[in-house]
């Protein structure tokens, strides 16, 4: 995500590093290209404002003219000024439509560029996200995108009208006078330079105000979000020093940047005068002279003032393109990160129906670790029938959940759902098929019936109320001020543990699916709920294959089959009855949880490697 490029300037001579950063356009030029008749239209309507401008010194000249030579009329006066009013009006008119026309594409542009972002991360997948922050995503989505809408509306406004103004007027000077002309621009090669010479700089620092801007906003998401932690740590003032310290951080880098584009204004400034000085003094000579007319000389000035738009213009236009590319090639940097899962190459749709799963001497590692959560995994579980999990932390079950999901690549012929390789079928067809239910249940800032019916939106609401019954939840959101309408809050932080946890199973629930996984998504409820929830859903499991992880070995007594897995092998298996007697391990567990025990000190819920913890770094690093 984070390239380093270092700026060398805008012209020939830039680094690798920089013409890669330049290469990043291509992202945009598809939309370039589906908008050219909008585009031709706006640069039709700028270029016929830029000519009506130039129009008017010539108007001034005329009535100067006239004024000097003693032959000037009010009617002749009055005339100039209608010419002048009239084209002040058409010149309004053609600028509503360049801002129409050119501004409306740049917010085309982000529209398509935010939309196309949003798609490709949500096609990206777990490896992505253990290795990137939110605030990062949402830095690209916010500020990054503002500065490629920038570049590409006003920038380029900016960089069409300030070379068709410059040359323009250019030649209209060299129309009045050539010497007075090339004394008049003779300061600009400076500016030229300077400009150049200062834009090497501006790369680099804006890109360190925009990483700061992804920490920053990090650290604020992710202390938000665990709110209710920082409080419980007593960690708030804390917390406020090091967003402070982010904030000094920001502006520091911001204030680096501004002394780079602070520079570039006063100098154009600068320079613009010096010519200015330069006209008056050698213009002048030539008018008192009589080699140049006092209208023509007025006109000259006001040619020359057009002319100073464009060289204060450039150093603008240079600031933002760089933004732009800058952060064009950091979202390039984010459309190019490809999914460790991708689509199988002849993967073609499959409807799963039965629901058998069958697992052959399976080995997985996780990507970036050498150790294998799983070795020679085989495994097979019957259309109906309900498989039960037990195990140690990182004993390997929540990986084997995930695989099961279709979360991580798996090799061919390693993973068979209803007999068929799920290397052979689609992605969307595996996962269509199962409804899984993570540890670490996921809720919407949204209202408890959206958050049941996620996977069904055109869910009824009685669907809704049947699938809470079963899972134990309804009775507790009746009694909420607005039932199922309640808005539960950011990750549902006005639940509890074990309500959140109940939700999920609900949505589960009423996917109706042929395979249904529940990684110890009951952890945070008392063992006797947890059965009483397995108990009252067995209906909606009847000819379902169902697949249970928990720590707790009683509500697991009516499964078809148990495993008992250590360090990511299959040490065991069997009924709950067979288990008991011939599994030191299972029998431990059943003996400490039924003598009145919940969880013994050895046997702590599972935890894998993606679970989050909250960001207190002031880097706006994860912990």
């Amino acid at each position: 995500m984070r390239g380093h490029f270092r700026n060398k300037g805008l012209g020939a001579g830039k680094s690798p590093e920089v013409e890669s950063s330049w290469r990043s356009i291509s992202l945009v030029t598809p939309i370039f290209r589906r908008n050219l008749p909008r585009l031709a239209g706006g640069f039709f309507a700028l270029i016929a404002v830029d000519l009506l401008q130039l129009f008017i010194p010539r108007i001034v000249k005329r009535g100067v003219d006239a004024i000097q030579a003693g032959s000037a009329t009010v009617n002749m006066l009055s005339e100039y000024g209608a010419y002048i009013i009239l084209i002040a009006l058409v010149i309004g008119i053609f600028r509503f439509f360049w801002r129409q026309l050119i501004l409306g594409f740049s917010r085309i542009l982000e529209t398509e560029l935010r939309n196309r972002m949003f798609s490709h991360i949500l096609g990206l997948d777990k490896t992505f996200f253990q290795k990137t922050t939110t605030g990062e995503v949402m830095a690209l989505a916010t500020n990054d995108l503002s500065a490629v809408q920038l570049a590409t509306g006003m920038g380029i406004v900016a960089f069409v009208d300030a070379v068709f103004m410059g040359i323009a007027a250019f030649a209209f000077m060299l129309y009045i006078h050539p010497m007075l002309t090339i004394i008049a621009v003779a300061p600009m090669p400076v500016l030229a330079f300077l400009t150049r010479f200062l834009a090497s700089h501006l790369h680099s620092r804006f890109k360190k105000v925009q990483e700061q801007f992804s920490a920053l906003t990090e650290f604020v998401r992710s202390t938000i979000s665990s709110i209710r932690l920082v409080k419980a740590y007593n960690q708030e003032e804390l917390q406020a020093e090091r967003f402070a310290q982010m904030g000094e951080t920001y502006v520091r880098n911001n204030l680096r940047l501004a002394y780079v584009y602070g520079t570039i204004f006063p100098i154009s400034g600068l320079i613009g005068n010096v010519s200015m000085l330069l006209v008056l003094m050698f213009g002048g000579r030539l008018t008192i002279r009589g080699a140049l007319t006092a209208g023509d000389f007025v006109a000259f000035i006001s040619y020359l003032f057009i002319m100073t738009w464009p060289m204060m213009a450039m150093g603008w236009v240079t600031d933002l393109f760089q933004r732009g590319v800058t952060s064009l090639s950091r979202i390039q940097a984010l459309m190019n990160e490809k999914p460790a899962l991708a689509e199988p190459e002849g993967a073609v749709p499959f409807e799963i129906t039965r629901g058998e799963i069958s697992v052959k001497n399976m080995n997985f590692a996780y990507p970036g670790y050498s150790r294998p959560r799983l070795v020679d995994l085989d495994l097979n579980v019957a259309h109906g029938s309900f498989l039960g999990i037990v195990g140690k932390t990182g004993a390997g079950k929540t990986t084997l959940c995930n695989l099961l999901a279709r979360h991580y690549p798996v090799p061919d012929g390693t993973f068979l759902i209803d007999g068929r390789d799920v290397n052979s079928i689609t992605l969307s067809s595996v996962r269509s098929a199962i409804a899984y239910v993570p540890q670490d249940v996921v809720l919407f800032s949204e209202t408890i019936a959206f958050n049941i019916s996620l996977g069904r939106p055109d869910a009824s609401m009685e669907e809704i109320e049947k699938v809470a019954r079963a899972a134990a939840i309804h009775d507790e959101i009746a009694a909420m001020p607005h039932g199922y309408e309640t808005k539960i809050g950011e990750r549902g932080i006005k639940l509890s543990g074990g309500q959140r946890q109940r939700i999920a199973i609900a949505r589960a629930l009423l996917l109706d699916r042929p395979i249904i996984i529940i990684d110890d998504a009951l952890s945070a409820v008392d063992m006797e709920t947890e059965h009483s929830i397995i108990q009252s859903i067995a209906s909606y499991l009847s000819g379902r294959t169902c697949i249970i992880i928990s720590h707790r070995v009683a509500p697991l007594a009516d499964a078809d089959e148990i495993l008992v897995m250590d360090e990511g092998r299959i040490v065991d298996r069997g009924p709950h009855e067979l288990l008991i007697e011939r599994s030191s391990f299972y029998n431990t567990i059943y003996r400490h949880q039924t003598s009145g025990i919940e969880e013994s000190d050895s046997y702590e819920p599972d935890i894998e490697v993606e679970v989050s913890v909250v960001n207190i770094e002031p880097d706006g690093g994860k912990i």
